[in-house]
C-alpha cells in the first residue's frame, strides 16, 4: 500500500550545520496491519511520518528518494493534488494534540472541517456524522462534547478528539506520532484499544511512532528499529522480541525486561547502553552504532553495513549477519 524507497531528508537550518535526519529508509505498509517504529528521541521518526504526508518543514531537503501511495510518488505531485491524498487517504495523529487543535473553534467544528474538505455533504450530515464519530471513540455524549471547546476537555479526551478527525474518511493509513507519550498507563491503554477496534472497523493500516519497547510489543504486528536516522532491524513483532539480532534492539528489549521483572520498590540495576547518541551533524562513514556497540568489529568504523536478511521476514543491518563478510 505504501512503499518508501531510500528516503533521505536533510534539515538545513539559516544557521549551524546541517542535520541528516533520515539516510537510506526503505519500508512497505501493507493494508491492515499495525507496524510499530521504535527508537530513541532524534533518531528520524517523526521525520519519516512528516515526510510521507509531505508535511516536513521549509528548511527540510529530501536529498533521494520515492515515496509511492497506491504506486503514485507523493513527492512528486503537486501541493493540490497531495492535500487531496492527506486526511483523505492517509492521516495523522499528531503527539500534541493540545497544540494541533484550533484553541477558539469547537471541536465539532474542527471535526467536521476534515469531512468538508474531502466529502461534500450537507451541515446538518456533517454534524451528524461527527457525533457518530464521537460515540465510536468513545463519548457518551458526543452532542455535548460536539460544542466543546478544546481546554474544557481533559489530556485524554482531546487525543481522542484528534483520533476522530484522523479517521474521519476512513483512511487507508493512520500515522500515530506518540499517541500516549502525555497520557497515564490506564488512559494509553485505552486510546492503544481504541486504534486496535478501528482498525478492525475500517481494516485501517495503522503505523504508531513510539520510545516505548513495551508499547510495541503488546501493540504492533511488525517492528521496525531506528538510530540515527536508519533502519537497523524489522520483522515481526513476536519474533524481533522474542529473538533480537542487531546490538541495538537487544539493548532495547533487555530494558523492557528488566522493567517487566522488576517488582514494586525493587532495586535493581538496569541495563544501559554506554555511551551517546551520534551527532546527527557529524555521523561517520561507518556504522553509527558502533561507537556504543559491545560486538563491533573492525569494520563497523570503515564502512556501513547493508541490509542483511538471516531468516524470512527478518531484516538488519549489521555486519555479523551478511554472509558476504568473512567474519559474519
Amino acid at each position: 500500500m505504501l512503499e518508501i524507497r531510500e528516503l533521505s531528508v536533510t534539515y538545513c537550518p539559516a544557521s549551524g550545520d546541517n542535520v541528516r535526519a533520515l539516510r537510506n529508509i526503505r519500508l512497505e505498509i501493507r493494508g491492515s496491519e499495525i507496524v510499530g517504529i521504535l527508537g530513541e528521541s532524534g533518531c528520524g521518526k517523526s521525520t519519516l511520518a512528516h515526510a510521507t504526508l509531505g508535511l516536513l518543514p521549509a528548511h527540510a531537503r529530501i536529498e533521494q528518494g520515492e515515496i509511492f501511495w497506491q504506486g503514485r510518488n507523493l513527492l512528486g505531485l503537486p501541493e493540490s493534488e497531495l492535500r487531496a491524498v492527506r486526511g483523505r487517504y492517509i492521516s495523522l495523529v499528531s503527539q500534541q494534540p493540545a497544540l494541533s487543535l484550533n484553541p477558539v473553534l469547537t471541536v465539532g467544528t474542527q471535526i467536521g472541517e476534515v469531512l468538508r474538505a474531502h466529502v461534500p455533504s450537507a451541515r446538518w450530515e456533517r454534524r451528524d456524522r461527527v457525533c457518530e464519530l464521537l460515540g465510536e471513540v468513545g463519548f457518551e455524549q458526543p452532542n455535548a462534547v460536539y460544542d466543546a471547546y478544546p481546554h474544557q476537555l481533559s489530556g485524554g479526551q482531546r487525543q481522542r478528539i484528534v483520533i476522530a478527525q484522523a479517521v474521519a474518511c476512513r483512511p487507508a493509513l493512520l500515522i500515530a506520532d506518540e499517541p500516549t507519550s502525555k497520557l497515564d498507563g490506564l488512559l494509553s491503554s485505552e486510546i492503544l484499544t481504541l486504534l486496535s477496534e478501528l482498525r478492525k472497523r475500517y481494516g485501517t493500516a495503522i503505523v504508531v511512532i513510539s520510545h516505548d519497547p513495551t508499547l510495541c510489543a503488546a501493540f504492533a504486528d511488525r517492528i521496525v528499529l531506528m538510530y540515527a536516522g536508519r533502519i537497523v532491524e524489522a520483522g515481526n513483532s513476536a519474533a524481533v522480541f522474542a529473538r533480537p539480532l542487531h546490538p541495538y534492539t537487544r539493548a532495547l528489549v533487555g530494558l523492557m525486561r528488566s522493567s517487566t521483572v522488576a517488582g514494586v520498590g525493587a532495586k535493581i540495576s538496569f541495563p544501559r547502553i554506554d555511551g551517546e547518541s551520534p551527532d546527527p551533524t557529524t555521523i561517520s562513514i561507518g556504522c553509527s552504532f558502533e561507537p556504543r556497540c559491545p560486538e563491533r568489529l573492525e569494520v563497523c568504523a570503515l564502512r556501513s553495513p547493508e541490509d542483511a536478511v538471516p531468516e524470512p521476514s527478518r531484516c538488519v543491518s549489521c555486519f555479523k549477519y551478511d554472509e558476504s563478510f568473512p567474519n559474519a
